[in-house]
């Protein structure tokens, strides 16, 4: 009995966008609109994500030898396709730190992901499923809802864009190899497992964002506190972020949930055809 419901007839591609080639000058210190806390949070995304593709490539790669076709394959490509993401937010991170410091942005990350490894394998894999489940439904909302990214420079907004679409493409690969790895363990414990973590990944998660948004406004001379209207705002009601996403969050904690439960496979084509127009 299979427990992925990945599509039989996905292939994953390795896009090499080339965004640190091809970038035109150094995008505006409020890139997104012009509106300071609308960049910081995408700002303060960009900063976890070398770091963090680094841990998710790190704790999927080291299962692979107990892995079957074509999941042994699609690992292959993620590693891929994440190494990349890795290389373009390091060069939209370079133009970022025209106006910013980031350094305690991604001393942040690094701590929390150094406690991260020193937990059991398998349980470091299971925060990889729970962060990638967040990527994949940040990328749906990004593709579906184009608000999102509107006034954002094209170069800046391809990015995004590109980024989204591999995210939606791998989108199951930890999740099976999470799967494939706990596949004797009762349906019970492989969901408890995924729970506890995502919740304790979750929590870890939001709280170094809110902090790293927070830096990124202290650095433009904003002090957070009188600012938190136009935070919550911008988040949960106009253009509201955080508010599209939280249902496809929540299916995450459901009894027999897959990522393909949503079933949006049709934005990778749609994604690759406006990238070639671009």
């Amino acid at each position: 009995m299979t427990l992925s419901q990945t599509p039989a007839d996905l292939t994953l591609t390795s896009r090499d966008l080339g965004y640190s080639r091809s970038a035109p000058p150094t995008h505006e210190r409020w890139w997104l609109r012009g509106d300071p806390v609308a960049t910081a949070v995408f700002n303060a995304l960009s900063a976890t994500f070398p770091e963090g593709e680094r841990y998710f490539i790190e704790t999927v790669v080291r299962f692979k030898d107990q892995l079957p076709e074509p999941l042994k394959s699609q690992v292959k490509t993620f590693v891929r396709q994440e190494a990349l993401h890795t290389r373009e937010h390091l060069a939209f991170n370079k133009q970022a730190a025209d106006y910013y410091d980031l350094a305690p942005l991604e001393a942040r990350t690094v701590h929390r992901l150094t406690v991260s490894r020193g937990r059991h394998a398998v349980g470091q894999l299971a925060s990889t499923v729970a962060l990638e489940h967040f990527t994949a439904i940040f990328a749906h909302v990004l593709l579906t809802q184009p608000k999102h990214l509107e006034g954002a420079p094209e170069e800046v907004a391809r990015l995004w864009r590109w980024h989204s679409i591999e995210e939606i493409e791998h989108k199951a690969v930890a999740f099976d190899t999470y799967m494939a790895v706990m596949a004797k363990a009762s349906p019970f414990k492989r969901w408890k497992v995924r729970s506890m973590v995502a919740c304790i990944a979750g929590y870890h998660f939001l709280r170094n964002l809110s902090r790293n948004v927070a830096e990124l406004l202290r650095q433009d001379g904003i002090d957070w506190r009188t600012r938190r209207w136009s935070i919550y705002r911008q988040l949960f009601v106009s253009p509201g972020l955080f508010t599209a996403i939280a249902p496809h969050l929540f299916a995450y904690f459901l009894p027999g949930f897959h990522p393909w439960g949503l079933k949006d496979r049709a934005l990778i084509a749609e994604g690759d055809a406006e990238l070639a127009l671009a």
